[in-house]
């Protein structure tokens, strides 16, 4: 008995070359971020994601978090057009490991999407793990892992050139992207450019002010193969985002002497310029025989630059400016050996160190037109070590994998401001924290047929806190002034998963149940009024106060389903469905910020020579399961609401395709529950709009 899983993802590619149109959904997916390399979903024992870049662009999907909305287990939180998070399982982005070609995206985000440093305009693919994922990708991965991969240079012999464009009528946006593959010999060059110019967005009440940014990606690959086994790359990549704001932030302003903060009035929050900088190098070796060992090694650095500046909306200027660079150094280093035909073992090291030291000048009170340094904290480090080790083994029909991972993750900073007195005496003890957890996972999955693979999971994850949550003590966009916490402890998260998956040439689908305990679940509580905001946010914040703490339990429960089904011949109908449900066992009561049930349906078939058309329904059920006291009244009902998209593809051949489509064709006026802002001041999504989009391959 041999190990399949590359033969395997040969014999895909294979057929999907000579398939037809749709014919690729007939396909068994294949993961690299589920289990580290290349394997079939199917035989996955863990809910898996797996999509293609232009397939979840189509509809005009501006970023990460757009293009995920709906989809069964992930929801959206957004404070504005361009800072839209993805949320997996309830999970939002402190517990979720976002990773580009491999690599994490390291910050510390007061405001906005760090999923939005990157041009989604360049995703080749995206995968995902749904649930616990801390045995491959260490601290963080509480609710899972997101994997945006882009486009690698090939050794594919002259020149190759590939571009898009989109324009849509809600944001008067457009967008355009190129990516070009040169190669001769044993040297192959991948580079590639988007860019985007986007508008206010039109809601159905009418423009969303502050809603328009810039954006500017450019990626960069040099591969030289040394032989037929070993190969040297060296990988650049840069994103820029300009005149981002985040309307989801503004709040009234606080202060303590009433004639202030009648001039300031409210305040947004917003970013003039924001930068990332990836440079990766790397070497790769693949073996070969019947026991190949294959290991890939890379050393990077990721640099996240922001301005972070805080907008009075009555003096029309900057009341708080921030300055900071979050500079990231890691080494990863992987392998997969076929130590026997049934069991593939893989083993690898992660470490990297984060840096960041914020600049911040404040407005000084009364006249508030001198400004005072007022950094929240100086040389803040977290560094992490992880090493892991896990067995795939086959037997027949049964797949059975186990992993194991031990982590250590250590903060530090020289001094953190006090949050009750900013201008005074900085805080230089009780800064230090070391924690260690061991993560693990072991799952199983059965083929009792092709239309039925039951599987079970019982996975362990672990996060620590980030430097936000440590050292910072700043304004948010809920309206809030939140105080870091250095000595935080991380969280556990254990969750059992029951699923079965199952696909055919016309039929595919999946489900699955899970129970997530989080011990130690960190978020901030509400405690304005008490005398414990006085002393730890100040007269200024007192009223809105939340302090960074540990609850001792917390619960999610959940169910999704996912189904596509060739009803006849080129007509596919598919369905998705998420259920969750999230309690505050220490308060019994909902866990603040759950995302609302959702039902999806949609069809999409042959309608002409050449074209195809699609309809696709969101059915948002109304969330009336809201923290009350934990949130004190921060957290509010949302309506439920129905949305349609309409869309219709036109391939002219092989090479070129031409898309239009009806986005909120109803035009209806709603915003998704995880939405920030002040309770019953948040934005609406955009309303109808129309997306025109083109692609050519040369």
């Amino acid at each position: 008995m041999h190990f399949t899983l590359r033969p395997l993802a040969a014999a895909l590619a294979a057929l999907c070359a000579s398939s037809l149109a749709f014919a690729d959904t007939t396909l068994a997916p294949v993961s690299v971020t589920a289990k580290g390399y290349e394997a079939d979903t199917l035989s996955t024992p863990a809910s898996v994601f797996v999509a293609d870049g232009d397939e979840l662009r189509r509809d005009g999907a501006e970023n990460l978090g757009a293009a995920l909305r709906g989809e069964p287990g992930f929801a959206v939180a957004s404070d504005g057009a361009q800072g839209q998070n993805p949320v997996i399982r309830g999970l939002k982005k402190e517990s979720i490991v976002l990773l580009v070609d491999g690599m994490r995206f390291n910050s510390a985000q007061p405001a906005g999407a760090i999923a939005s440093f990157m041009s989604f305009g360049l995703a080749d693919r995206v995968e995902a793990v749904k649930g616990p994922a801390s045995v491959l990708y260490g601290t963080g991965a509480l609710g899972g892992a997101i994997n945006v991969l882009t486009p690698q240079a090939r050794f594919e012999p002259g020149v190759k050139f590939s571009a898009g464009a989109s324009y849509d009528s809600a944001s008067k946006g457009v967008r355009g992207t190129g990516i070009g593959n040169f190669s001769q010999g044993d040297h192959a060059l991948m580079l590639g450019a988007s860019l985007a110019r986007i508008d206010d967005y039109k809601a159905p009440d009418g423009r969303v002010r502050r809603t328009g940014y810039d954006s500017d990606s450019f990626i960069g690959q040099y591969r030289f193969r040394i032989d037929g086994q070993q190969q040297l790359r060296l990988s650049l990549q840069k994103h820029q985002d300009e005149d981002v704001w985040y309307p989801g932030s503004t709040k009234p302003f606080t202060h303590p002497m009433a004639p202030v903060a009648a001039a300031v009035g409210s305040t947004t929050v917003h970013s003039p310029k924001q930068d990332r900088s990836l440079a990766e190098i790397g070497y790769s070796y693949k073996g070969s025989g019947e026991s190949p060992l294959n290991f890939d090694v890379r050393a990077w650095r990721q640099e996240m630059e922001r301005t972070i500046y805080a907008w009075s909306n009555r003096l029309n200027r900057d009341i708080t400016t921030t300055h900071v660079s979050f500079t990231t150094d890691g080494f990863d280093a992987k392998a997969d050996w076929l130590v026997h035909p049934q069991h593939l073992l893989s083993f690898g090291v992660n470490l990297w160190e984060m840096d960041a030291s914020p600049r911040r000048l404040n407005a000084n009170p009364p006249n508030s037109t001198t400004y005072v340094r007022t950094d929240p904290f100086t040389d803040g480090r977290i560094r992490a070590t992880g090493f892991y080790v896990q067995d795939d083994m086959r037997f027949g029909k049964l797949n059975v994998l186990a992993a194991g991972r031990y982590d250590r993750v250590k903060g530090d900073a020289d001094s953190v401001a006090n949050s009750a007195n900013p201008t005074g005496p900085r805080v230089s003890t009780g800064l230090d924290r070391s924690d260690s957890a061991f993560s693990g996972s072991l799952g199983a999955s059965y083929e009792i047929a092709p239309l039925l693979r039951p599987y079970a999971s019982l996975s362990r994850g672990f996060r620590a806190g980030e430097m936000r949550e440590r050292y910072e003590s700043s304004p948010r966009g809920d309206g809030y002034f939140y105080v870091g916490n250095p000595q935080v402890k991380p969280e556990i998260s254990t969750q059992l998963e029951l699923g079965v998956k199952g696909q055919n040439e016309r039929f595919i689908w999946s489900a699955a149940a899970f129970r997530n305990r989080i011990k130690d679940y960190m978020s901030g509580q509400d405690i304005s009024g008490t005398p414990a905001a006085l002393a730890l946010c100040g007269p200024a914040n007192q009223g809105a106060c939340k302090q960074t703490v540990n609850i001792s339990k917390v619960i999610i429960d959940g169910f999704e389903a996912n189904a596509k089904w060739q009803a006849w011949q080129g007509q596919w109908l598919k369905a998705g469905v998420s259920i969750l449900r999230g309690d505050n066992e220490e308060l019994n009561e909902p866990l603040f910020q759950m995302p609302a049930d959702e039902l999806r349906l949609g069809w999409e078939g042959h309608v002409a020579p050449g074209w195809t058309a699609d309809v696709t329904g969101r059915f948002v059920r109304e969330q009336n399961r809201v923290a009350t006291v934990f949130a004190r009244g921060s957290e509010n009902k949302t309506s439920g609401f129905v949305t349609a998209d309409l869309g219709a593809t036109y391939r002219l051949n092989k090479q070129h395709s031409f898309r239009v489509a009806l986005k909120n064709a109803f035009d209806r006026e709603y915003h998704e529950h995880l939405t920030e802002g002040v309770s019953g001041q948040e934005i609406h999504m955009p309303g109808r709009s129309l997306v025109l989009s083109w692609k050519g391959d040369f």
